[in-house]
């Protein structure tokens, strides 16, 4: 019990040590400009370490999303039961609901791409629980419901 522990923290110090800059006294070589090969790497601009990783202020890994669209997409589709969202890539899946009023089950897959208040911002495709294909007028008008009601709640912070 106590030797794999003790393995897993000697590979863990030798990996760690390994993320560590290459501290060699080299001396400058005259026939390269801006210094050692060494400076020349640790002043590169699209030099990447290990800890990119985890920076999670990097554009491609996070989508703006329109707060406006996101709160008019969760307001509108609130009858259905919300199963995953995630706010840094625009992405809302909720599960199978019936809407006031209506027959047939319907499940929706929202996708908001951008940060304006635009139609194309808007992503929607639905599905209906018995399989049968979910017409164009449909998805149209829950669209339109959507981007009606983010226009709304626009108006009502006072930033149109």
């Amino acid at each position: 019990m106590r030797l794999p522990r003790i393995l897993f923290l000697i590979l863990l110090t030798a990996a760690i040590s390994a993320c560590g800059q290459n501290q060699s006294t080299s001396t400058a070589n005259p026939n390269l400009v801006g210094g050692t090969t060494d400076e020349r790497e640790l002043n590169d601009p699209d030099r990447s370490t290990i800890w990119d990783l985890f920076d999670r202020g990097s554009a491609e890994q996070t989508t703006n999303v329109n707060r406006y669209l996101w709160a008019a997409s969760l307001d509108v589709l609130s009858f259905l039961p919300v199963q995953e969202v995630d706010p840094f890539t625009g992405v809302i899946i909720t599960g199978y609901g019936r809407p006031p009023g209506g027959g047939r089950s319907y499940r929706a897959t929202v996708h908001i791409s951008d940060p304006a208040l635009a139609a194309r911002s808007l992503s929607l495709a639905l599905q209906s629980s018995g399989g049968a294909p979910v017409s164009a007028s449909t998805t149209r008008a829950v669209e339109d419901a959507i981007l009606s009601r983010a226009r709304q709640l626009r108006i009502e912070d006072n930033k149109f």
